[in-house]
């Protein structure tokens, strides 16, 4: 089949993959722009478009997909159908009407729960034992278009957003070819979301990432693997940024107030919400390096009755 990807991340490089080694015909790959990153500053092109560079694919990196000229563009270009795997603009309705099959989505959740930006983040972030892929077909609104094929999976006790990430990402491209499969050969079925179901996945904030030690430290620890990389998880100490990158819950509580720091042999523990306790494994302070705990206590002793992120 002729179609017309849209994606940018990592998430996205598996399912293009998928797309050229079934032997469809790719037309064009769209992208955003390259944009600076790092501390230099240097332009960077998305994962996306180095998968289609190893391919000799068109690339194309409108700023704004939805301008005339480029929704005539998509249009002369002719697609059977179109994919779309988080490509980071809203697809409008004069798009979604050019490909014949219309326009499928690798959305990283089991739909209607998580619609949104931040599916993979959100479930483990609020603890969610279970996540899956769905195949959906694009409509105008938010994720809510109908359903094409749905993969399940369990989220590992300590599995982080990007291990997470990964795994689906190769079961969607998976997912994704299958799709098409079905309804080049008549077969697809296509299935209603149940809107009184639905859930959201915000984009994530900055602010997502402040780490409020009155909350359980098992809940501390979801959001800490669900927001790595980016928020990550982060506090206040001596009136400075103190970042966690590594922790674990503690099976033994405390007995202090939220957020105290209490050390043993080179360990650090923080008393959190519900009679909890975390222990922090790896940290970073502002400007600083990131580094191991006990390397952190050499330079940093705990004073008695010393506690993070300020009166919580």
């Amino acid at each position: 089949m002729r179609v017309v990807f849209l994606g940018t991340p990592e998430f996205a490089a598996p399912t293009l993959e998928a797309l050229v080694a079934a032997g469809h015909e790719v037309a064009a790959v769209y992208t955003q722009p390259d944009r600076p990153k790092g501390r230099g500053n240097r332009l960077s092109q998305s994962p996306v478009k180095e998968a289609a560079a190893r391919h000799g694919l068109m690339v194309l990196q409108p700023e704004r997909i939805r301008r005339p000229e480029n929704v005539a563009a998509l249009s002369e270009l002719k697609p059977g159908a179109m994919v779309v795997v988080g490509y980071g603009q809203i697809i409008p309705q004069t798009i979604i009407d050019i490909p014949k099959h219309g326009i499928l989505n690798v959305h990283a959740s089991l739909l209607p729960k998580y619609r949104g930006a931040a599916p993979v983040q959100w479930a483990i972030a609020n603890g969610e034992s279970e996540t899956g892929v769905t195949i959906m077909q694009i409509d105008a609104g938010l994720d809510t278009g109908d359903m094409l094929l749905r993969w399940r999976t369990a989220i590992g006790p300590h599995e982080t957003a990007p291990e997470l990430a990964l795994r689906m990402a190769k079961e969607g491209a998976a997912l994704l070819t299958e799709s098409l499969r079905r309804i080049e050969n008549g077969t697809a079925r296509r299935e209603k979301q149940n809107d009184a179901e639905a859930s959201y996945a915000p984009i994530l904030k900055k602010e997502d990432g402040l780490i409020v030690w009155t909350r359980p430290a098992q809940e501390i620890y979801n959001r800490l693997r669900g927001f790595t990389p980016w928020p990550g998880a982060y506090t206040q100490f001596r009136g400075q940024q103190l970042q966690v990158i590594r922790a674990i819950p503690h099976p033994h509580s405390l007995d202090a107030p939220s957020g105290m720091v209490q050390t043993d042999r080179r360990r650090l523990f923080v008393s959190c919400g519900a009679a909890s306790t975390l222990e922090l494994l790896e940290v970073q302070m502002q400007g600083k390096k990131r580094m191991a705990v006990g390397d952190f206590l050499n330079g940093y002793p705990i004073a008695p009755n010393e506690h993070l992120g300020g009166n919580q």
